[in-house]
């Protein structure tokens, strides 16, 4: 075992030092305040994102859970119907549509980009199938202008779950402000992230906007006056504040985030791995990922993973079982789900430590590991 520095996924504490100052004082201008719930930095917040995404309606939310649940309810999905997602991702995309009492149908995902596959998608709509949810993982947009043109073509929804890919850009347009509507996450560790839990809805159609505001308040559009079911669910005050310190910063993070992934992929290019895309291919529309996740493919990803622990040098499966795999889902879904791609990919895949503070020191040590065991 080594004695040398620990190198970890994400290093947050970093980040936080480098704007101390300004989160620092706007925590303390809430904290004197004291409007906790629904202040002016929740409204201020959601007006900046709005803005910098291109979207009429930004509306927050407790989490990027809820985003993806209010979205669903608020398009009247429910029984009976089925909403087509990819499934190489976090469940909580499918717990969002089972909350609604849907249907998830798993389409297999495209083994380059490790998106859901269009062309598949098609294949697997029926006269039961309401929505899409392309899943932008890892933060590499998925080929949007195939799933809009499918999704047209079938009076379908599209739910853009954007809970990896804040800042990332499609033919000028960004995630999250491309389909009906886009759900993001602020979780610490994301591109944008707050120092607790927090959730975003974008959209630019006015009476579904209502409706989601409407949702996350208890049903209420009026204090104590309530015209449907709703939720509690609001981006609490104090997050507010301290995702408009990070906001303005978005660009530079995500420009880094792509500077270390294009240092890996020249470093490790010559081994015997499947690299990610530091571009979408221009059937796909070209996109620049901004690396939410660097993962790649190796028949010896258990055998590297050890090795990197050995090194104090921390890394990730992201995701060991696809969801059409999980017991929870299992019995919701159509029988004979077949997503080959998903479950190879999940076998093979290893996340490596990647934020935008990262050193270039401690890239060479992750790469030197890695040639050390493939080299």
């Amino acid at each position: 075992m080594t004695t040398a520095t620990p190198i970890p996924m994400v290093d947050l504490r970093e980040q936080y030092l480098t704007l101390k100052q300004d989160i620092d004082a706007a925590v303390a201008d809430v904290l004197s305040k004291t409007q906790f719930i629904m202040g002016p930095n929740v409204r201020s917040f959601e007006s900046e994102v709005a803005q910098y995404l291109g979207v009429k309606h930004a509306i927050g939310c407790a989490n990027g859970t809820d985003a993806l649940h209010l979205a669903l309810r608020a398009l009247d999905i429910g029984p009976g119907d089925e909403v087509i997602t990819t499934p190489f991702t976090f469940i909580a995309t499918a717990e969002a549509i089972a909350y609604v009492g849907a249907t998830p149908v798993f389409v297999d995902i495209d083994p380059v980009t490790y998106n859901l596959d269009a062309a598949l998608t098609e294949q697997a709509i029926t006269p039961n199938t309401r929505a899409i949810i392309p899943v932008h993982i890892f933060g590499l947009p998925c080929d949007m202008t195939a799933i809009q043109s499918v999704s047209e073509k079938h009076n379908l929804f599209v739910v853009e779950d954007c809970a990896q890919s804040f800042g990332s850009d499609v033919g000028g347009n960004k995630t999250g402000a491309i389909g009906d509507v886009g759900c993001h996450s602020f979780f610490p560790s994301k591109n944008l992230g707050c120092f607790g839990d927090g959730g975003m809805l974008t959209t630019n159609n006015d009476e579904l906007a209502q409706k989601l505001r409407v949702l996350g308040a208890h049903g209420s559009t009026k204090q104590y006056h309530h015209t449907v079911i709703g939720y509690n669910s609001r981006l609490d005050e104090m997050q507010a504040a301290i995702l408009r310190q990070k906001l303005p910063h978005i660009d530079n993070y995500n420009q880094r985030r792509l500077q270390v992934a294009t240092a890996y992929c020249e470093k490790l290019s010559a081994l015997d791995i499947q690299l990610p895309l530091l571009k979408a291919p221009e059937s796909q529309g070209g996109a620049i990922p901004v690396f939410h996740q660097f993962t790649f493919l190796s028949d010896k990803r258990d055998e590297l993973k050890q090795a990197l622990s050995d090194q104090q040098i921390a890394s990730a499966v992201y995701y060991p079982i696809p969801l059409h795999q999980q017991t929870a889902l299992t019995e919701r879904m159509p029988q004979g789900a077949s997503c080959p791609h998903a479950e190879s990919v999940a076998k093979r895949c290893l996340s490596l430590p990647i934020y935008p503070e990262m050193p270039d020191q401690h890239i060479d040590r992750v790469c030197n590991t890695i040639k050390a065991v493939l080299g």
